[in-house]
């Protein structure tokens, strides 16, 4: 990793904390906690329960199969036991990334499982429904700490004043190119698209067909089941003049005028007009790209690390998200940990996994967690790092900080499934775009107007 500035890096998150403030979601209450939940966390910490003398306390740390971010809990998990011998922390990170909430649906209730378990930050309100995560003892996090020591993206972990989860690291979205593939189209490498027009224009100019007609080389591939669902919501709608929800989140406005409209075409024209690739014919996002196939490609900073150890020899560069109408924006989200209600059942392992949680986001976790996963820390004070800013590649993701937004979801998976299908519905039967776009608010505003009735 190049060096990079201390200050200015400083500086950025300082302007992260007064803007992303106004981004970050509402607080949205909830349900109560599961019967038990809170009152058995206090007990917890308050007991202040330990083995004994000899014993050993076995704790279950589950996350989905990612080679990067397996690496960095296992090293982590390493110096967790060597500081508390006492505690064992086993590492279940088997689980495939589609069969990941199935297994916590089917394992928490029953009562084994995870007592530390990771999750996408769009799925707490669904998990704190469930029952599987208890709100965490504010005598181990307390909420004014957490909010003057975390990123205020993590403002989205508090539902209904009570903190549920918390990250090691957080992310924003970036534009990944290639550069020997820019060099071969006739295109300056060291000037990538800073623009949406400059976007289209190099995308197409990097497209390489074959004789059959088929891709050789895809210049910007939209990758619905990636990140491109996320670039529509909080990037395009916001760049043609349309705010995606109301500030309360209780309507989806995606096409609450023409500009939703304008944003959901300019989304389908790389595939559907420009003919600039296809992200279906590779077996799975973000292969294309790593594949060197692909010219440009949207993703968050997680994905350098897997890039280092799959791809370590592809030539590429990182920029922000091209602007438009003067407008810069990007989506902001995190992975999170949550203490689930198996933990809480017991006062031994609560407390183990409250040690726990609090040591894998400590500073020092988040500063190991990004040199081996490309995530940002969510601590800002591991933001220090003098290296992070001026990294040709990080750095594209640290300077979104001041302006990225995160998104409320009921439902993450079912928000982004109605996007995709919509998406899938015009590029593949030719359905009316204006229609499906319409078709998928009424969707999302439904699980919107379900969760809201119960609260």
């Amino acid at each position: 990793m190049q060096h990079r500035t201390y200050t200015l890096l400083i500086t950025l998150l300082a302007l992260s904390a007064l803007i992303l403030s106004a981004c970050a979601p509402a607080a949205i209450p909830t349900s109560p906690a599961p019967a038990g939940g809170a009152a058995v966390t206090e007990a917890a910490t308050e007991a202040a329960a330990e083995a004994a003398p000899g014993e050993v306390i076995e704790i279950e740390y589950w996350q989905y199969n990612f080679e990067a971010r397996i690496k960095a809990m296992d090293q982590l998990i390493a110096m967790f036991e060597e500081q508390n011998p006492g505690i064992k922390v086993i590492h279940n990170s088997e689980v495939p990334y589609d069969n990941y909430r199935d297994k916590i649906a089917a394992s928490v209730p029953a009562g084994v499982g995870p007592d530390v378990a990771t999750l996408f930050y769009g799925w707490q309100p669904v998990w704190v429904s469930e029952g599987y995560i208890v709100p965490l003892p504010e005598d181990a996090f307390p909420p004014d700490k957490i909010s003057a020591e975390f990123s205020p993206m993590v403002q989205a972990s508090f539902q209904d004043g009570k903190l549920y989860t918390l990250p090691t690291a957080v992310r924003t979205l970036a534009l990944f190119y290639n550069k020997d593939l820019m060099e071969q189209a006739g295109l300056d490498p060291e000037n990538p698209p800073k623009t949406l027009e400059e976007l289209e224009q190099q995308a197409v100019q990097c497209t390489r067909l074959d004789a059959q007609g088929n891709y050789e080389i895809m210049g910007f591939p939209v990758s619905m089941t990636g990140q491109a669902h996320h670039w529509f919501r909080e990037v395009l709608l916001r760049q043609f003049g349309q705010q995606p929800y109301s500030d309360d989140y209780k309507q989806v406005l995606w096409n609450a005028s023409q500009g939703g409209y304008d944003a959901w075409n300019e989304l389908l024209k790389f595939q559907t007009e420009l003919k600039t690739g296809d992200a279906t014919l590779f077996d799975g996002d973000p292969n294309f790209f790593l594949n060197g196939k692909a010219c440009f490609h949207i993703d968050g900073s997680f994905r350098l690390g897997t890039i280092a150890s799959s791809a370590p020899d592809l030539n590429f560069g990182v920029v922000e998200l091209p602007e438009h109408n003067g407008v810069k924006s990007t989506f902001g989200s995190y992975w999170t940990h949550g203490i689930t209600q198996k933990a809480a059942s017991d006062p031994a392992r609560m407390a183990a996994a409250v040690k726990f949680l609090q040591f894998i986001t400590t500073p020092e976790a988040g500063a190991l967690w990004v040199k081996e996963t490309g995530e940002l820390p969510a601590q800002l004070s591991a933001a220090s790092d003098p290296e992070l800013l001026a990294d040709p590649k990080l750095g594209a993701f640290a300077a979104g900080l001041p302006y990225a937004r995160s998104t409320f979801f009921v439902d993450e998976s079912k928000d982004r499934q109605a996007l995709i299908d919509a998406y899938n519905a015009v590029v593949l039967n030719g359905a009316d775009p204006a229609g499906e776009l319409d078709f998928a608010v009424e969707t999302v505003q439904a699980l919107l107007d379900e969760y809201w009735a119960n609260r």
